[in-house]
């Protein structure tokens, strides 16, 4: 991998850590990324879907997820993973990241990893050829391209550091406070970084520096590179042993902070938990003596190292290796932001023609387009695009369930109300109230039911004794006159169109070998219109490939009764309009159709 990141990386970023995401986000919009670098965020504690974030002047959501796995698999095109999570669990994170797969690159902030379990992570990841930045780290940067959560500070900074689009050099570094110093440092002397990376100051850490620098090497937007190392440890050494290989022929600029550890005794501890030097090899003095004789180009102190930058960029630039950088067209991000109280997520009203799901309604409604309510509803309910197969059999089950006669409770509402004179729309509402567990809710309960007989594998006599011992009947099953000698035809019509025109029909399948059972008790008990939609929704849904938990949460969320609600308005403004048309008078019950047992108040 020549360049670490690129301007359609995306990440997972495990830990809601929402100021760090924000900064990534204003750097995104920055620099004019067409998608947001955070694809998803795993927050196990969190009950939300999303969480919301700037853009500029407007908001994103960015999907939460539980674990790792769920983001993957939502997210397949986010390759990194920044791991936020604490010490305590960033080990377990970053494990089981390399066992599901599919990430290029890890960062991990935890510091002080078990150098134990450190070792063993990290050579996990480098047998599947996963770059690892960290432990105890900030991340890294590909100027231009993405950034790791805090890389760079403010986007103000970050501009004056000229972070915000590539520059030559390859920046490697142990410590993230001196990356930030030197980003600001090489923006000064020189054109700026064309890649970063603070590998982390823990003693064990995933990607060492000749890793980078080997990358870096490669990758032809490098002219040069600039090492910052420090006191203990031996990884400048492997650098050495590339230059005098030629391995690396690129100019290399380095400095090992930590000489004035010589003035003290041996043992003393700098900062980073690899910062101690064990043997004379591993003193800064050393290493940078080591560096120079190796060709490097070493200052004779750190205050030395802006003008050893000025004087490498001078050579390079003059000596036609390094091109004038043209400056990019930025975007600014407001000073001052609202968040917005509401979310739309299905239709558009903002342009010259308002949209459903991003198809413009023209594009939908004329006949000429070939579409019909169905297809509506699967963009406005669902935001997707269903088969014909699919949005024919929504049309039809809101045709079947559209009335049943003026006897039920909502129609009987609804034209008691309009009777009353009262508007279409209050008469209508006073219809749909009645709608609920007892009127409409078969639907929603056999897909419930049913669906969770079938997921648990219950056979027909272990479904009805569940049910049984729920102390409920069985949703969807049953019918006050029909019967397996008078058979319901709109239950017909609907079974032999899924049979026709559905993929497959599991759970209509076991829905029949229960029906067998009831039957054989007694005869009406079949299997009812409401009990067939709902069966057959689910595996109409199960047929268009949403998952388990989808199908799930459609049940939970009432969307079935959805469909008996859009239905039934059908039939319910037919009466209104009825009772409007016949101008029938004010509805009063007669009183012979109500028992009266009005008994004395007892006194208190």
């Amino acid at each position: 991998m020549a360049q670490l990141f690129t301007k359609d990386t995306q990440a997972i970023f495990w830990n809601n850590n929402a100021s760090a995401i924000q900064r990534m986000l204003d750097y995104d919009y920055t620099i004019k990324r067409k998608t947001p670098s955070v694809a998803g965020i795993v927050a196990p504690t969190s009950s939300n879907k999303f969480e919301k974030f700037f853009w500029g002047p407007d908001e994103v959501m960015v999907p939460l997820y539980k674990n790792t796995a769920e983001a993957k698999a939502h997210q397949p095109q986010a390759d990194v993973l920044l791991n936020f999570a604490s010490l305590r669990t960033a080990y377990d994170v970053t494990m089981e990241a390399l066992e599901i797969g599919g990430f290029k690159s890890i960062m991990i902030t935890a510091e002080g990893i078990p150098e134990r379990l450190a070792r063993r992570m990290n050579q996990a990841a480098r047998d599947k050829n996963v770059i690892v930045i960290g432990p105890a780290t900030v991340g890294g940067i590909v100027p231009g391209a993405f950034k790791i959560a805090n890389v760079g500070g403010t986007i103000e900074n970050i501009v004056n550091s000229k972070l915000h689009r590539a520059g030559s050099c390859g920046l490697v570094t142990r410590s993230g406070g001196l990356f930030n110093e030197l980003s600001n440092i090489i923006a000064i002397n020189a054109d700026g970084i064309a890649e970063g990376v603070a590998i982390g100051g823990d003693r064990f850490v995933g990607s060492v520096f000749i890793d980078n620098l080997l990358r870096m090497q490669d990758n032809p937007e490098v002219k040069y590179m600039i090492l910052l190392g420090e006191v203990g440890g031996t990884e400048e050494y492997k650098v050495i042993d590339a230059v005098k290989s030629g391995r690396i022929t690129k100019p290399i600029i380095a400095w090992c902070i930590g000489t004035i550890a010589k003035y003290y005794d041996s043992g003393v501890q700098f900062g980073h938990a690899g910062a101690s030097a064990n043997a004379a090899s591993e003193t800064a003095e050393a290493k940078n003596k080591a560096m120079a004789d190796a060709g490097i180009y070493v200052p004779a102190t750190f205050n030395d190292l802006p003008t050893k930058i000025a004087e490498v960029y001078g050579k390079l630039k003059a000596d036609g290796v390094i091109k004038n950088i043209p400056e990019p067209d930025m975007n600014i991000v407001p000073k001052v932001r609202r968040k917005k109280e509401f979310i739309c997520t299905i239709s558009d009203d903002r342009g010259d023609e308002a949209t459903y799901a991003g198809f413009p309604i023209s594009s939908v409604a004329l006949p000429s387009t070939g579409k019909g309510i169905g297809d509506v509803i699967s963009l406005l309910w669902f935001k997707k695009q269903y088969p014909k197969w699919a949005t024919d059999f929504i049309e039809t089950v809101i045709k079947t369930v559209a009335d049943h006669g003026p006897a039920v409770s909502g129609a009987h509402n609804a034209k008691v109300t309009a009777r009353a004179g009262k508007s279409v729309v209050e008469s209508l509402v006073t219809g749909l109230l009645t709608i609920g567990p007892r009127f409409g809710g078969a639907i929603d309960g056999a897909a419930e039911h049913f669906k969770y007989a079938d997921d648990n594998k219950l056979s027909p006599a272990e479904f009805l004794n569940h049910m049984k011992k729920l102390g409920i009947p069985i949703p969807g099953i049953g019918h006050r006159i029909k019967s397996l000698k008078n058979p319901d035809l709109r239950v017909k019509g609907l079974m032999d169109y899924a049979k026709e025109c559905f993929p497959a029909t599991p759970l209509l399948d076991y829905a029949r070998t229960v029906e067998a059972l009831t039957t054989s008790k007694k005869e009406n008990l079949i299997l009812n219109v409401d009990g067939t939609i709902g069966i057959l929704m689910v595996d109409m849904w199960r047929a268009l490939g949403y998952s388990e938990q989808e199908i799930n949460e459609f049940i939970a969320s009432g969307t079935l009764n959805a469909f008996f609600i859009a239905g039934r308005t059908i039939g319910f403004i037919g009466h209104v309009l009825d009772e409007k048309r016949l101008d029938m008078p004010m509805y009063r019950h007669p009183m012979d159709d109500i028992l009266y047992d009005v008994q004395m108040a007892d006194e208190i």
